[in-house]
């Protein structure tokens, strides 16, 4: 059976639109209102094999920074529905992910304790139309929101666009192996304290 979600999220700042297929292959349709954030999103749904269908409209005429955090509330609420008790996920992921000249690292502990530690440092404030910081406000949202520890670890990189690449394609990646079922526990929930 496939782990699936729907998200909404209106409000005077964003309308969201969210639908997360766990089970996936990759594809994703993707309308964040910044040409950018659609490329990254687009990344993190292939290397993570999710389907992933997802629009936002937000007030980008003051800048991108609602929409980014709210895509990242409704993306974390998506992955804590589909995920539900947690019984037999592997809990678990990880991955590092080259891009050209950038080396980029995610770790991710489905423990239902949310926490971001982001140890990016880049060389642009911008790519594109893309504000930089943004990515860390989009992966703190999404880890608060999915209750998950994540690790975000920029280990190098000279090219921002390749830089941040990396990292949503390491965490697709990570989110992957830890949402993955464990064939021998799949009637287990992965903690000594019983509770995800």
């Amino acid at each position: 059976m496939k782990r699936k979600a729907q998200v909404s999220r209106r409000t005077n700042e964003t309308d969201i639109s969210l639908n997360l297929v766990v089970e996936g292959t990759g594809n994703s349709k993707v309308e964040s209102g910044n040409g950018f954030m659609d490329h990254m999103l687009t990344l993190f749904a292939k290397h993570g094999r999710f389907e992933l269908e997802l629009t936002c409209k937000g007030d980008t005429n003051v800048d991108f920074h609602h929409s980014a955090e709210d895509i990242g509330i409704c993306l974390g609420q998506a992955v804590a529905k589909a995920v539900g008790a947690g019984k037999g996920i592997i809990r678990y992921g990880w991955a590092y992910v080259p891009m050209d000249e950038s080396l980029g690292r995610v770790c991710i502990d489905l423990c239902g304790r949310p926490n971001l530690v982001y140890a990016v440092e880049l060389r642009d404030r911008t790519v594109g139309t893309f504000d930089c910081d943004l990515a860390e406000d989009f992966f703190k949202a999404f880890a608060d929101n999915a209750r998950l520890t994540m690790h975000v670890d920029l280990l190098r990189g000279r090219n921002s666009h390749h830089s941040l690449e990396a990292l949503f394609k390491a965490a697709g990646r990570a989110l992957d192996g830890a949402l993955r079922i464990d064939p021998a526990a799949a009637d287990m929930i992965p903690s000594t304290k019983g509770i995800i």
